[in-house]
């Protein structure tokens, strides 16, 4: 069980809830624009949002940051000890850096001021900022190192993060970190890339340490709109299964014993239940000979013929209805089990 760290009200470690990060792209010192975002990324699912610090104005937006965000806030910082550890006293719930690019000098004076605050220390060691030997393991073993300097000037509110935006490197890099350390862990592909095979390659890279049991916090790192990355992890944590409140759409991939447009069905059903936070299951099939069987597991579904359709509780048939009916059908299920309740 990993040590547990508060981030303002958020917990991470310990057997809490992964929390979802992400980072905003606008100007830090545009106040409004970066208020706007990180809320707009809470309201997507984000429980934590980082924000760069690249210089005093920034600094000197972060208090008023902090005050409109809806989610705790979190500092990036490279090179300038100065600017970190101002983002302290400022009123920053959780800082990263990254060790390669600061002398353990002034290392410890940021750990000085973390330590006064109790503001967690985020140690991000990433490939691309190792010289000589990056391999996964000697990854692993820096963030590691870095840890230990911290521990011995005294502090131990820590999170530790080794990246590469190769998928196998990160997923072994974080399998050896996870043997090193007991912190919470902060996982993630950094730069992806963009578009669908960033979200692919994240989502293997995630996926796999998730479902080892490793990993405390994730970001999933998209060039673009934040949005997507939010929306992204979530999908993966409840692809692992790590969140359950949910509304899952399956769906047979279609065939030539389709009667119906089974994406189409797929799609405005997903669209009834989007705002549903219960654990529900619904299966959509294409196909009467075999869809109630390949959809036993769902809480409800459908199996479509071609003038009409089985309605299906638990594996079983509950009604028969003409093709044209079923999505008012699925409304009156999906109200139902809203009232009711659903366990899986």
């Amino acid at each position: 069980m990993k040590k547990i760290i508060n981030i303002g009200e958020v917990q991470i470690g310990g057997g809490n809830q992964i929390a979802i990060q992400s980072m905003t792209n606008t100007l830090t010192a545009d106040t409004a624009s970066t208020i706007a975002q990180i809320n707009a990324l809470a309201s997507a699912g984000a429980t934590l949002v980082r924000i760069a610090v690249p210089d005093e104005e920034s600094i000197q937006a972060i208090p008023a940051i902090v005050k409109g965000a809806k989610v705790p806030i979190i500092g990036d910082f490279h090179f300038d000890t100065k600017l970190a550890i101002d983002g302290i006293k400022k009123g920053l719930h959780k800082i990263r850096i990254n060790p390669g690019n600061m002398s353990k000098h002034t290392i410890a004076d940021i750990v000085i001021c973390a330590k006064e605050h109790n503001v967690p220390i985020r140690v991000g060691v990433n490939k691309g900022s190792v010289i000589g030997d990056n391999s996964p393991s000697r990854l692993a073993e820096l963030t590691a190192d870095s840890a230990k300097l911290i521990e011995d000037l005294g502090y131990d509110n820590i999170v530790l993060a080794a990246k590469s935006s190769n998928v196998l490197q990160t997923i072994e890099a974080n399998r050896c970190l996870n043997k090193l350390s007991n912190y919470p862990l902060h996982i993630g592909l950094t730069e992806a890339g963009y578009g669908e095979f960033a979200t692919i390659k994240s989502a293997i890279a995630i996926g796999a340490l998730l479902n080892d049991g490793i990993g405390d916090t994730i970001r999933v790192s998209i060039a673009g709109n934040p949005i997507k990355e939010v929306e992204v992890a979530k999908a993966i944590l409840r692809a692992c299964g790590k969140e359950k409140d949910f509304v899952e759409i399956i769906a047979c991939p279609t065939c030539a014993r389709c009667d119906v447009d089974i994406e189409y069905l797929a799609k405005e059903i997903d669209e009834l239940a989007k705002k549903l936070a219960i654990p529900l299951k619904i299966a959509v099939m294409g196909c009467i000979v075999n869809g109630i069987g390949e959809g036993k597991d769902a809480d409800f579904g459908v199996a479509s013929g071609k003038e009409r359709s089985v309605i299906f509780l638990k594996g079983k048939p509950y009604k028969t209805v003409e093709n044209s009916l079923v999505l008012s059908e699925m409304r009156i299920l999906l109200e139902k089990f809203a009232n009711d309740g659903t366990t899986r």
